[in-house]
């Protein structure tokens, strides 16, 4: 690190600050400005900082990880979610920016009512917005400071004042601006840390050591390139193929996606997702927004990351299973010349900063909307409730510093995680479509993986194989819990439906009991617009890959199917959004 590095640094930091400093005045309006920025994102705002905010310090290190130990095959525990990603955009991102509220948890008190409608929705503002909210960021804390040690070569006790001044510097902008700094500042982070992440990658792949893509490919096993897992074959790592059997590669592909929550994957959507499709214009941009995210996210991100961590694996054997991911910044130190590794550093800092200041602003919506405004201090003026939100947001801060003190390395989490909701997804996507669910359904569905785990584990069911007990276990209890409780209140019902207008038949009971007219169906045309969007995806992915590596013929195949996917999107969106012009 030389002078113009730090410069480099410097400036980033003081672009950050005043962006934030710009939007404060108009975060100070009310609390739908400070969490959902007057409803007025536009699509590409709201796209980008959906992008970023999955962008963080530790993912180009995951991605190594994921790369060295089963190759880019390996990438699939997390490419599976495109299923759920693609299904989000065309059948639920118009309903959540029609529904016309703060925050996800409230939803519980527009489709359900009474106690347990008071209860989910205070239990999951805690658990979210402060339970798992401080151990999300207590992790990404945690990966920034394993950066930093990494790159300056100091114990982790050198550099943590570091990230926690960081920290603190996100928690006054995210407080002093509100969603709109956020957002913004997630666009200027996101284009600087993917800049960086590409230019690190042309770099690498066209030294010397590695000699281009051809290089590359003569350096490692031909299985290391494979794009899809091998079906039937015992593991093997060091960036060989990713191997699973089929029982398994069912389980991510045809279970995973639906049945599990996980944050920032939510089947139906939900969170920060949730969050900005609220703070749309309208239904069009929620719907472009979401589209663009899933594209982005999928399809277009991984690639720089993946060339480094191969050509990491060609240039680092003494790697091993521990300590694979720390392959990402060996790359920096060794192949960044001065200036551009203060650039590199700089997007470090970006992807921390993009992800925490979402925790922050998402997480204090939670509290400060869902608990202290629904039970502690209801009817007070927006004034008061923006000046808690601010001071919430610093004491999130300061909670998280502490979790972060106490968290090393977290082995397996996001396993963990999606165990712990396996089999609720499908009760957050039929609670939308469904006039029969209840909150009875969604209470049982969260608490019963937490029983079953522990069953699970004492028989030594692995993951993914733990999915089929914990989702079909979950499944069957809470759909005996629905038809063993009492429907919602018809008036709930019948409010519910005429905001959300959700679509098809398993809500024809209700509307015709309120007198509703038939509304023309765009089911049809939304489960072409998923399997249009899905196709893209996956084509752009591996088409693009293809590319990469030279293979003209599949490039050119993905290529089709591109197209063909593009056009039925395109056709599904026009059929959409010219048929909802009320809404939209």
């Amino acid at each position: 690190m030389e002078f113009i590095d730090y410069v480099i640094i410097a400036t980033y930091f003081l672009v950050s600050i005043g962006i934030a400093l710009y939007y404060s005045k108009r975060a100070s309006k009310s609390s739908e400005e400070f969490f959902l920025s007057g409803r007025n994102l536009p699509w590409y705002l709201a796209g980008l900082s959906m992008v970023a905010t999955t962008f963080a310090a530790d993912t180009p290190l995951a991605v190594t990880e994921l790369v060295w130990k089963n190759g880019i095959s390996g990438n699939w525990v997390w490419w599976n979610f495109a299923f759920g990603g693609v299904l989000t955009v065309f059948f639920f991102a118009k309903l959540w920016r029609r529904a016309g509220i703060m925050t996800e948890v409230e939803f519980a008190e527009i489709r359900y009512a009474g106690k347990p409608a008071k209860f989910l929705r205070g239990f999951k503002a805690i658990y979210l917005g402060l339970f798992m909210n401080v151990i999300i960021i207590g992790w990404v804390n945690s990966a920034m400071i394993s950066v930093l040690t990494g790159i300056f070569g100091v114990p982790p006790e050198d550099v943590i004042l570091y990230v926690f001044l960081c920290m603190g510097l996100v928690a006054v902008y995210s407080a002093l601006s509100g969603l709109w700094g956020v957002v913004v500042t997630d666009a200027f982070q996101f284009i600087l840390a993917m800049s960086a992440c590409i230019i690190l990658a042309m770099i690498v792949i066209n030294s010397p050591e590695i000699g281009g893509i051809e290089g590359l490919k003569t350096k490692l096993p031909p299985s290391a390139f494979e794009f899809f897992p091998n079906l039937g074959d015992s593991p093997v790592e060091g960036a060989k193929i990713f191997s699973l059997s089929i029982f398994s590669f069912f389980a991510f592909i045809g279970i995973q996606w639906w049945a599990s929550w996980y944050p920032g994957a939510e089947p139906g959507g939900g969170g920060y997702i949730a969050q900005r499709m609220m703070s749309a214009k309208n239904e069009k941009h929620s719907i472009f927004a979401t589209l663009f995210f899933q594209g982005a996210h999928y399809a277009l991100r991984p690639w720089p990351w993946i060339l480094a961590a191969l050509a990491a694996v060609v240039l680092y054997p003494e790697l091993n299973a521990s300590n694979s991911k720390n392959g990402y910044i060996m790359l920096i130190n060794d192949f960044m010349p001065v200036g551009l590794k203060g650039l590199m550093l700089a997007a470090f800092f970006a992807a921390y900063m993009s992800t925490v200041a979402t925790q922050l602003n998402w997480g204090t919506s939670y509290i400060v909307n869902d608990f202290y405004k629904r039970f502690l201090q209801p009817g007070k003026t927006e004034k008061q409730y923006v000046v808690a939100s601010k001071v919430v947001t610093i004491l999130l801060m300061i909670v998280s510093a502490f979790v972060t003190l106490y968290i090393d390395r977290i082995s397996g989490a996001w396993e963990f995680i999606i165990e712990c909701g396996a089999g609720l997804g499908l009760v957050l996507i039929l609670r939308w479509y469904w006039w029969r669910i209840n909150a009875w359904s969604e209470i049982s569905g969260m608490a019963t993986p937490f029983i079953l785990l522990p069953v699970v584990r004492y028989l030594g069911i692995p993951f993914p194989d733990s999915l089929y007990v914990l989702v079909f276990g979950t499944t069957f209890v809470w759909l005996v819990v629905t038809f063993m409780t009492k429907p919602e209140p018809d008036e709930i019902l019948l409010s519910f439906y005429d905001k959300v207008r959700p679509d098809g038949k398993l809500w024809d009971k209700i509307r015709i009991k309120g007198g509703f007219p038939p509304m023309p169906t765009m089911i049809k045309y939304q489960f072409l617009g998923w399997l249009s969007g899905v196709v893209t995806i996956y084509s752009l992915l591996f088409g693009s890959g293809s590319l990469i590596f030279g293979d003209l013929a599949n490039a050119l195949i993905y290529g089709v199917f591109v197209i063909l996917g593009i056009t039925g999107v395109v056709f599904t969106l026009n059929k959409m959004t010219g048929t909802n012009k009320s809404h939209a």
